[in-house]
């Protein structure tokens, strides 16, 4: 079994640093002349999977969008999760679940077990109720070679209130956060398979994200106003396993598959010196 840290750098040498998000918002259906039902979903979806699943290294489906859909967008979830791993991209399904037992092991099972119907390579999760209520989604990871990444300091307005809040021993709980996946990664080679989520739009940084040995996710690139020089500064020399995504930026170019593609590479080749 390969785990998904090492999935991850083997794809990110392979095809660069870019995770392009699937996000079909009614908004951008319209833009494509598309209508907002299950029809628009499905060709919308498609041509993402067209334009990205045999070229970008990551792709991340908003789950939340496909849902709105009932069980038919669902179903399109499904087909375009598989097509685009079965194309040789990487998928981190966006579902920032967190619950506690039998609940979170039946949300990892969802999306993490390699048997089920949207099996994904890694998921989006809340430490919200406490990292550890996290452990069985971390334990179904490591046994069928899955990853997940965690919130840890978000993109929206309201996230420092509580992220930036101080635990009983004074930390972050932002850095709560990177410390307790730092010792689950401890000895993970060439990396860990649980990252966090650091948003590129968060302003100045007071974590230590050299010990996390894992992956970090950066949303907040492109049209929320991040860039390349914001993820320098956040990350400084810890960037082999950045991953910077990218969603209306590129959406914006469809629908037409071959400059959805063209914007992809655009935004590789800007953060083509995370590998470097």
């Amino acid at each position: 079994m390969t785990t998904f840290g090492a999935r991850l750098d083997a794809s990110l040498t392979a095809r660069g640093s870019l995770c392009a998000g699937i996000d079909p918002h009614p908004e951008l259906l319209a833009s494509w002349g598309l209508p907002d039902d299950v029809d628009g979903l499905a060709r919308f979806a498609d041509a993402c999977v067209e334009a990205f699943g045999s070229t970008v290294a990551v792709v991340k489906p908003q789950s939340a969008f496909f849902e709105a859909y009932g069980s038919r967008g669902i179903a399109v979830l499904e087909r375009t999760v598989a097509a685009c791993r079965e194309n040789g991209a990487l998928v981190v399904l966006d579902v920032k679940r967190g619950d506690i037992g039998t609940t979170m092991a039946a949300y990892a099972r969802a999306y993490l077990d390699t048997r089920a119907p949207l099996a994904a390579d890694a998921i989006t999760v809340s430490p919200y109720l406490g990292v550890g209520s996290l452990q069985p989604a971390f334990n179904l990871a490591h046994a069928a070679g899955t990853g997940v990444f965690v919130l840890a300091l978000t993109s929206n307005p309201e996230g420092p209130q509580v992220q930036h809040a101080r635990a009983a021993d004074g930390r972050l709980v932002a850095q709560l956060v990177v410390d307790e996946l730092a010792v689950r990664n401890a000895g993970a080679l060439p990396v860990g398979s649980l990252g966090v989520v650091v948003g590129a739009t968060v302003g100045e940084v007071h974590l230590d994200l050299d010990k996390l040995g894992g992956p970090f996710l950066v949303p907040g690139i492109g049209a929320q106003g991040g860039g390349a020089d914001d993820v320098r500064r956040i990350f400084g020399d810890a960037t082999r396993f950045v991953l910077p995504s990218v969603s209306r930026e590129l959406l914006r170019a469809g629908p037409d598959v071959t400059k959805l593609r063209a914007a992809a590479a655009r935004q590789a080749e800007e953060y083509g010196f995370l590998r470097r």
